[in-house]
């Protein structure tokens, strides 16, 4: 949609002096997992930033044709400690995980899958696909559900008007939208289209810190202009976030919070741990096709699983924030 006014009204990027700044994190590029190394950019976690809120894995991928870059196909593969969510702008994904779930995503729609003590899955994209673009993200499970048994729910949130754009609230809530997933930690997730030289003001809650990921078009998030795939991040303490498209385009963004996660976690490959002896753990587990994970039926891609890489030679450390 192009703004079609003889005159719009200029529209710049202004930070509050009475509010901390926003901390921009940059994307690095990186090779999905699977032979195919599908290439995303992946804002969390970082050096300094390990987490917003309980959410601790960032992946944003496309717009990819498919006949090009060859689509998604990531054999079954495992997970502990976490959720996995699953976002799309274009295109579909099929699922099949050890709970025995089938089923699929399309934009507009989130998958949520409970990995707590083991469970593995599938992600293909479908032959009905030919642009693929989505995000890909983990929430970190606290201590005490940490081991909460194999879960998944599929939801479509309907959009909501706002003044100067649209959302559509996948967990948590939002300008009056409430996501009836469940979570194990208080938790926001939202796509917003704020509309071509227009503001999109969001009250949140203080109590969370807010991450924003610029999918398309030119935002400025409370004074501070984004990158195409770069995340702001705003610690606690806010009370409006302020969107602000300087375009002639629609843009789009994924807005996600929570309170601060405490707890230190290990991540490595696909495992979320506390400790390198756990990480060591569900390595051999997955290694040996231990029940703990189960297996994905249905999938007929090759290989049949994904191996596990090999374990640095190093302790494995836990992730913090810098501030923490």
């Amino acid at each position: 949609m192009s703004n079609t006014e003889a005159a719009p009204a200029a529209l710049t990027c202004r930070p509050d002096p009475a509010t901390p700044g926003v901390e921009v994190l940059s994307a690095r590029e990186v090779p999905l997992g699977g032979p195919r190394a599908m290439r995303v950019r992946r804002t969390l976690p970082q050096r300094d930033r390990s987490l917003i809120g309980a959410w601790c894995f960032v992946d944003h991928y496309g717009p990819d044709r498919v006949a090009d870059a060859g689509g998604m196909n990531v054999a079954p593969h495992p997970h502990t400690g976490l959720q996995t969510v699953s976002w799309l702008f274009s295109g579909e994904i099929e699922h099949r995980d050890s709970l025995g779930t089938h089923e699929f995503v399309r934009p507009g729609e989130v998958n949520l899958m409970t990995g707590g003590a083991g469970i593995c899955h599938s992600e293909v994209s479908t032959a009905a696909t030919e642009v693929l673009h989505g995000v890909q993200l983990w929430v970190a499970l606290p201590d005490e559900h940490r081991d909460a048994p194999r879960a998944f729910e599929h939801y479509a949130p309907e959009p909501i008007e706002l003044d100067g754009g649209t959302a559509r609230v996948f967990l948590g809530s939002l300008a009056g939208s409430k996501s009836p997933v469940a979570t194990f930690t208080p938790l926001l997730g939202a796509e917003v289209v704020v509309e071509p030289r227009d503001r999109v003001t969001l009250d949140v809650d203080p109590a969370f810190e807010h991450g924003v990921l610029l999918d398309t078009g030119q935002i400025c998030v409370s004074g501070e202009p984004l990158g195409l795939s770069e995340l702001g991040y705003l610690g606690r303490g806010r009370t409006q976030l302020d969107l602000t498209n300087l375009g002639d385009e629609p843009s789009r963004v994924l807005v996600l919070g929570g309170p601060p996660f405490t707890e230190p976690i290990l991540m490595w490959w696909n495992f979320v741990a506390r400790t390198h002896e756990e990480i060591v753990a569900y390595r051999e587990a997955w290694e040996s096709e231990s029940d703990q994970f189960g297996r994905v039926e249905g999938y007929t891609g090759s290989p049949a699983r994904l191996p596990a890489p090999v374990l640095p030679p190093v302790t494995i450390k836990p992730r913090r924030n810098r501030n923490s």
